[in-house]
């Protein structure tokens, strides 16, 4: 059994030599350097606490853990761009995985195994004691073979000796025979020396043959060594093959028992089957290690594959921790069943693959697409987990043809998503919408008696600025320009019989949509008829507005005090319109009033009043404030400012307000006189600072509690309205394709439209989309409420635009931007104007209406034949005059045979450029030679009328 260091054992383990160092001193081997030589039995001691230590015994596995958390860190480089912009990201990919080991239920627990840990031993000493014994035979044979040529080289040696002695005997010799014939007539000084020379050589010949003995000694030494050696090397082979048929006797009785054992359990297993208990996991890291230490005793004498073969037959049972951490790394790294290389004992280091970690499903994904009232192309092709492009495809297949960006209605989307096995979700678009109303709609406040509010309604310049002028005591009129009322104003009024809120609306035709807003805010609408007038187109509107509404009408017949006024027919025509007076029987109340002599003012706020009573108008308290927007504009160093009429609630500086598209937080509220207040209840129209846009008049308003909210609903309906918008374009091109492809490009007069305030902006665009026909409309390609910046020149300028500004101007660099740029800017105060300039633009874009006028008939007398011309007519003007650059017509029997140009006009030998009724000429008709005499030639003139709207 060879022996190896402790830096040896731990490179052969994988470990480094502080870990093992550690290791050995808890396992209480004195080893305390890496030069330090570790026997078998100190590595089987070492084993044996490492499997104690790692929950090999029975006591310790059940104090396993039960949980393992692996984490990863990858780290790859991504490059973007080329040339210059090329850049290089790093990205950083973090895993963790937590795997926890499930405890088995008794009908799960593994058959109990039969105990094979003897017959294995057993086994595993007898596998040894045979490769021992085959490795002293080994070794034997190799002595033998070395002892034969040891002994065959002594033999060469002293027989080569003995050779060389000899011959170096036999040479002194000869010398010294010659030496004693040369030297025999000296003197007896040199006899003395010659006699005192050969008694010092004569005993050296004698001395060679003293190496005999030594050379015998040393044979006789090695042959005595040869025979104990041998006679101990047979006592231990006899002691080992003792031992060797001792373990074959004991691996035999120990297979007996093992067998009968299994016997007995194979027929218990046919009453209770086993659980199959084979795990399938590969060997462990640690596992790898306590292998490692256990084979390294004997890798000197047994080849690597036979020792793995032994060790995965009769290794060591793995611990409960080793199992779920295999079991953790094989579930982390997927299926490829990479075997892994361990660099510590305490902690292996996870080789990272480079590979990707998305796992194709093995079944169909079936996902729950929400659909809304309409949906995007990109929107259902995201919650469809597909490319917008093979959606796109699928759709046309279907014969739509849309873009990413397109809007589906719910049943297209619906088809294509079932078509496409998943299951569809239908949704409310204004869930979040109807959320947060429902939480700003709290339950509780006190219901209080509020002032009615009153909308005054009638045709232009009847009088309902100056009535509603007496009663206020103001004269608001005064400051308007054209003397008429193009805004609607808001006003809260103490009269005789309370506070009542008033709103005055326009009474154009173009401001409709404002009227019908103010008849739906309202509760009372007084109808302001002129006496002198009569009912006009207007009038007839606010009735119909004011019935859609289902709001009372009070009527009153203003300008009495003039002496063309005529009461009864306002009364028998407002009867023909089904408004009927209570002194004829009917529910609606006239009062005759001035508003100059201040006539029946008290009778129709009575008359309010008392219609007010009878509706019984109530308004919660205490709540989140609700109403509508009256006017919305934009003004300069002060930003949005928006009249908003409270219907319910109150509302309080500093509360979050929802209208329409727009949000924000009141940051300032003031009253129809400018005065800043802090609260407004309900029928109190205020001024208030503080949202991020111009909401739309007629918009309802909320307060909310959650900004964010109130965010998110803005935005939706933003969306929302957008969706719409697009919807609307898509089908009008599709619709009007055709038509103008047959009818030609139709022609449209850009502009871009500024008003001071919202509800003029509706107006006037309502009326531009009125204007026009199929040959010209108008197209504003941007509109807004502010004064004209440069940003509106620019896009004037970019779509060939012109500007019009309604009650707003142009600031400095906007007008230096026109002028340079040459874009014509309109001011407007009054609509009548911008409308009417409009049409005469439109009417100029019309193409004129051409009429064909006959301007002369020339009669054709004779025929005669030109080699140079062809055949020139001799004619008689009978009508009119022939011109000879207009065109013509030749007509045979009164049916026109062929329609062109005069070619030459003749009067004898000249050419001339008409020719008057009554007189002769010649004419030549342009590429036509079948004129005959009695055909006709006629003249006319093509004339252009220019057309209007």
């Amino acid at each position: 059994m060879a022996e190896v260091t402790v830096s040896e054992l731990a490179k052969s383990v994988g470990a480094t030599e502080e870990r093992l160092l550690k290791q050995m001193h808890e396992a209480g081997l004195p080893h305390t350097s890496a030069d330090a030589k570790v026997s078998a039995e100190e590595k089987q001691v070492l084993l044996n606490f490492l499997k104690s230590s790692h929950g090999s015994s029975k006591g310790e596995e059940d104090a396993a853990p039960r949980k393992i958390t692996l984490k990863r860190k990858t780290t790859t480089t991504l490059k973007t761009g080329s040339g210059t912009g090329r850049k290089t990201v790093n990205v950083e990919v973090r895993k963790k995985r937590t795997y926890v080991k499930r405890p088995e239920s008794d009908a799960e627990q593994p058959q109990e195994e039969v105990d094979t840990s003897a017959l294995k031993k057993a086994e595993e000493e007898l596998a040894a004691a045979e490769k021992a014994a085959a490795e002293r035979a080994q070794v034997e044979k190799e002595a033998a073979e070395a002892e034969a040529r040891a002994k065959a080289e002594a033999e060469a040696q002293a027989k080569e000796l003995a050779e060389k002695e000899a011959a170096e005997a036999a040479k002194a010799a000869a010398e010294a025979a010659e030496a004693a014939k040369a030297e025999k007539p000296a003197t007896n000084a040199k006899s003395e020396a010659k006699s005192e020379a050969k008694s010092e050589a004569k005993p050296a010949p004698k001395a060679k043959p003293a190496p005999a003995p030594v050379r015998s000694s040393y044979v006789d030494d090695i042959e005595a060594m040869r025979i104990a050696a041998m006679e101990r090397r047979k006592k231990e082979a006899e002691r080992e093959a003792a031992e060797l048929e001792e373990k074959k006797a004991r691996v035999e009785a120990e297979r007996k028992r093992v067998a009968e054992e299994q016997k007995e359990r194979a027929e218990k297993a046919k009453q209770k089957p086993a659980a199959d208990t084979s795990g399938g996991v590969k060997p462990s890291l640690r596992r790898k290690q306590e292998a490692a230490v256990d084979n390294s005793s004997t890798e000197d004498d047994e080849p690597r594959k036979r020792r793995s073969s032994r060790r995965g037959k009769s290794g060591p049972k793995k611990s409960s921790k080793t199992s779920l951490y295999d079991a953790a790394l094989e579930a982390f790294d997927g299926d490829d069943g990479a075997k892994r290389g361990t660099r510590s004992l305490s902690r292996p280091t996870l080789k990272v693959k480079n590979t990707h970690g998305f796992k194709k499903p093995t079944g169909k994904q079936v996902y729950e697409v929400q659909l809304g009232e309409t949906i995007t192309v990109g929107e259902l092709a995201k919650q469809l987990n597909v490319k917008a492009g093979e959606l796109i495809k699928r759709l046309m297949k279907m014969g739509e043809m849309v873009t990413i960006n397109q809007s589906l209605d719910r049943d297209t989307a619906s088809l294509i998503v079932e078509e496409m096995g998943h299951k569809v979700v239908l949704v409310s678009e204004n869930a979040l919408e109807d959320a947060l109303v429902a939480e700003s709609q709290q339950e509780g406040g006190e219901d209080v008696s509020r002032a009615p509010v009153v909308t005054v309604m009638g045709h232009v310049d009847h009088g309902k600025t100056s009535l509603l002028d007496y009663i206020r005591e103001t004269k608001v009129a005064s400051g308007e320009a054209g003397g008429i009322t193009q805004h609607i104003g808001a006003y809260r009024v103490k009269t005789s019989q309370g506070e009542i809120a008033f709103l005055d609306t326009p009474g154009h035709a173009a401001f409709t949509a404002m009227r019908a807003r103010g008849a739906q805010a309202t509760d009372v609408v007084i109808l302001v008829v002129a006496a002198d007038d009569g009912v006009m187109p207007q009038t007839e509107e606010a009735i119909a507005h004011a019935k859609a509404a289902g709001v009372p009408l009070v009527v009153a017949i203003n300008k009495c005090d003039k002496e063309a006024a005529d009461p009864d027919r306002v009364k028998n025509e407002l009867a023909a319109k089904d408004v009927i007076p209570e002194d004829w029987g009917g529910d609606t109340q006239f009062i005759e009033v001035s508003a100059h002599t201040g006539q029946g003012i008290d009778e129709l706020l009575e008359a309010v009043s008392l219609q007010s009573e009878m509706l019984e108008l109530k308004a919660k308290v205490g709540v989140p404030a609700t109403g509508v927007v009256i006017e919305a504009r934009l003004e300069k160093g002060r930003g949005v400012v928006a009249t908003l009429l409270v219907q319910s609630g109150e509302l309080q500086r500093g509360n979050i307000v929802l209208a329409g598209q727009s949000y924000g937080r009141v940051r300032a509220m003031t009253n129809e006189l400018g005065k800043s207040v802090k609260e407004a209840g309900p029928s109190t129209p205020v001024e208030l600072l503080g949202l991020d846009s111009t909401p739309n008049a007629g918009d309802e308003f909320m307060v909310v509690a959650d900004e964010r909210k109130a965010r998110e609903v803005a935005e939706q309906r933003a969306d929302k309205e957008r969706s719409e918008r697009m919807q609307r374009q898509q089908a009008a091109k599709l619709e009007n394709m055709f038509a103008n492809m047959e009818a030609g490009e139709k022609k449209v007069l850009p502009v871009v439209v500024k008003a001071d305030v919202r509800g003029s902006l509706e107006a006037i665009l309502a009326a531009l989309a009125d204007i026009g026909n199929e040959e010209v409309s108008v197209n504003v390609v941007s509109s807004g409420v502010g004064g004209i910046a440069e940003n509106d020149i620019n896009l004037a300028l970019t779509s060939g635009a012109i500007v019009i500004g309604f009650n707003t101007r142009a600031d400095a660099a906007a007008r230096k931007l026109a002028e340079t740029e040459s874009v014509e800017v309109r001011y407007y105060s009054v609509i009548y104007n911008l409308l009417d300039e409009v049409k005469q633009a439109l009417s100029g874009m019309l193409d004129p209406e051409e009429r064909e006028e006959i301007v002369g008939i020339a009669e054709v007398r004779d025929v005669f034949r030109s080699p140079k011309l062809g055949a020139i007519a001799g004619c008689m003007v009978t009508e009119g005059t022939v011109y000879r650059n207009k065109p013509i017509r030749v007509l045979r029997d009164n049916v026109v045979i062929y329609q062109g140009d005069l070619e030459s006009l003749r009067r004898f030998k000249d050419d001339v450029q008409e020719v008057r009724n009554g007189m002769e000429c010649g004419i030549g008709v342009k590429d036509y030679n079948d004129v005959k005499p009695g055909d006709q030639i006629e003249v006319f003139d093509i004339v252009k009328i220019a057309r209007e709207l």
